[in-house]
């Protein structure tokens, strides 16, 4: 990977969740020259922190239209071009005892209205198609949900961004902007690894860093009406659903269910919080609290399921430029362009919207850079596969794999061919959780920008089984050491199991409070990893 900066770019996009990722994706296809910058690991903001729900729409059908046709067609599309990222799962709005039945047909109207699927079926068959449903259900609609994995989806963006031409660098933080009187021509960085302080110029700036871009944008001297709301949730021990479960009723606290690869995921609570507090969100015994309680009314099954962890993300509301109260919250897609808002040239902020719409949030962002640039090329992303999804396997092939090469390919589809399998050290498991093996360890370090545990983790899934953990951390350590890019100190394995106490303190009763202990006994008591600092946390 070549990191060696040019002296001026297209292009600079700030933020590397899912939409700067698909906007740096999206600006290198039409040609542009790009260089993403993200402070800490791409996906460590909201888009790492969410269920992993591929809306239908459905759920915002009768409260934003807008949105929900948003959803819908992303949904759609995101199937195609992201089909290694997506499980294609269904989901179910029920409607319990305590719900009010007629709000099913306005639901149902509202779906249709939106151009959204949403068939009414009998609560016996709903039973039937999902066993794990609350079985006192009085109704119940089928819609196109599924889940999707934003880990996988962020990094395949990454990945053909790289492909196109662009640059990119995480653990590289904007300190400020480069202002020649009214126009914005680039940034200032600190590379959070080694202190360096550098300058990056560019003819346009994209500012896509999330709740952060509210801070980004008060270094331009503009302002974005931002309200970051918190939203807690849970996982489960293992997938107790097959299809997402939904409450038939207005949005409200832990009303959504997501089946998640080999787990399950509940959420979510809603809660303003300062800015201040975003780069350390807690979760409260209130919230678990509340969590279990609503949870239970989908899926009975969860009152006797163990919890492995909790964890809470902040989402980027937009209030209107008129409503300074911020009572007027949009969930939909926000562009800003501060020249002819602000009188700022150079300067575009593209934020609200979800995760599942970064797709269309891109295009917005990369069709007004294309128009300042004098760029006439259009948007390909809709029907161009992400790298990974190009082919489906067919199952005569994946009859042939091991358990570890089958878990490898719903990471990375194709590309999965690119990790070595040349001998029984590459096949070997470093975590059984996850069916991680050492080829797939020495292909993510090698590709996909791991540096790090933690990055690790988020590309490979080493660490987010039931265990936490609890022996693989410390293989995948030694792996690391034996890299040339990626971290050799034992304060970093010091922080990831800290970062996984941090998830799982929240709900530490039962079995969840044992294997705690026993990881505690292992690295710190074994290891003596309780010397080295930690302070770091899971801002990485």
């Amino acid at each position: 990977m070549n990191n060696e900066l040019k002296s001026h770019y297209d292009v600079i996009i700030i933020g590397g969740g899912i939409t700067g990722a698909g906007t740096a994706r999206d600006c290198a296809m039409r040609g542009l020259s790009v260089l993403l910058v993200e402070r800490y690991d791409f996906t460590n903001g909201a888009t790492g922190r969410n269920h992993g729900l591929l809306h239908s729409g459905a759920r915002y059908a009768v409260t934003d239209s807008e949105s929900a046709s948003e959803c819908i067609k992303e949904n759609m599309t995101l199937r195609k071009i992201a089909r290694h990222c997506v499980d294609e799962t269904d989901g179910l709005f029920i409607t319990l005892p305590e719900d009010d039945l007629n709000y099913q047909a306005t639901f149902v109207e509202a779906c249709h209205k939106a151009g959204i699927r949403a068939d009414v079926i009998d609560p016996a068959q709903a039973r039937e198609l999902e066993p794990a449903v609350n079985p006192t259900l009085t109704g119940a609609v089928r819609v196109p949900d599924a889940s999707i994995d934003p880990f996988r989806l962020t990094i395949a963006n990454v990945v053909d961004a790289r492909l196109h031409g662009a640059q990119l660098l995480n653990y590289h933080e904007v300190t400020g902007l480069i202002i020649n009187q009214d126009r914005v021509e680039g940034v200032k960085l600190r590379d959070n690894h080694t202190g360096q302080q550098l300058e990056v110029h560019s003819s346009l700036v994209i500012n896509a860093a999330g709740i952060w871009g509210m801070l980004i944008a008060q270094m331009a001297g503009v302002k974005v009406n931002m309200f970051p709301a918190k939203g807690a949730l849970l996982i489960f021990g293992h997938r107790v659903n097959n299809m997402v479960i939904n409450r038939c009723r207005k949005p409200a606290n832990a009303d959504i269910l997501v089946p998640d690869d080999t787990v399950c995921v509940i959420g979510t609570t809603s809660d303003r919080v300062p800015i201040e507090e975003c780069d350390h969100m807690r979760v409260t015994d209130e919230e678990v609290q509340v969590l279990i309680t609503e949870g239970e009314k989908l899926a009975p099954a969860l009152a006797s399921t163990r919890i492995l962890r909790a964890y809470a993300g902040v989402r980027p509301l937009v209030a209107s430029d008129n409503d300074p109260s911020g009572r007027s919250i949009s969930r939909g897609i926000v562009c800003l362009d501060h020249e002819t808002r602000d009188g700022l040239a150079g300067f575009i902020t593209i934020t609200g919207g979800k995760m599942m719409t970064y797709r269309m949030m891109a295009e917005v962002a990369t069709n007004l850079a294309c128009k300042k640039l004098h760029i006439d090329k259009p948007c390909t992303t809709a029907t161009t596969a992400l790298p990974g999804s190009e082919e489906k396997k067919d199952e005569a092939t994946l009859r042939t794999y091991s358990f570890a090469q089958k878990a490898a390919d719903g990471r990375h589809g194709t590309y999965t061919k690119q990790i070595d399998e040349a001998d029984l050290v590459d096949d070997a498991l470093v975590c059984e959780c996850e069916e991680v093996s050492v080829g797939e360890v020495k292909y993510a370090v090698d590709n996909l920008h791991v540096h790090n545990l933690l990055n690790l983790r988020r590309r490979t899934r080493v660490g987010m089984g039931t265990c936490q953990g609890e022996l693989c951390s410390c293989r995948a350590a030694n792996l690391l050491c034996k890299s040339e890019t990626a971290s050799k100190e034992a304060a970093d394995l010091a922080r990831f199991v800290d970062e996984r106490w941090k998830g799982m303190k929240p709900v530490a009763w039962g079995d969840t409070l044992s294997e705690a202990q026993l990881t505690a006994t292992i690295y710190e008591d074994l290891l003596g990893l309780n010397q080295f600092s930690s302070k770091e946390g899971g801002n990485q």
